[in-house]
């Protein structure tokens, strides 16, 4: 597996990939938009904003954004909240996107 350096360590070409699979899709493009608006948000929250999806519906894309490291997830007592990782998004425009704009 290539591996290209960046500042926030070493990204994988199947990290890339797993930021851009998530990137793919305009429900998760939509998620990402609430988290950038207002951090910390709860599923119930966004299911009431961003989407008129199911809660088992936006669980799934916030695993997938989960998982491409693009969503935070921390517990405020029993509730998981999700806020966005800037990180991974820098790194794709710096390894990959910059080189074409």
């Amino acid at each position: 597996m290539q591996q290209f350096p960046c500042i926030f360590g070493g990204v994988t070409e199947d990290e890339l990939d797993r930021v851009f699979k998530a990137l793919g899709d305009p429900t998760r493009r939509r998620i990402i938009d609430a988290l950038a608006e207002r951090p910390r948000q709860s599923l119930f929250e966004l299911c009431a904003g961003a989407t008129a999806l199911s809660r088992q519906a936006v669980t799934q894309h916030l695993d997938l954004l989960e998982r491409a490291g693009l969503v935070r997830v921390e517990w405020s007592g029993r509730t998981r909240v999700h806020t966005l990782a800037l990180g991974p998004l820098r790194a794709a425009v710096r390894l990959w996107l910059r080189r074409h704009l």
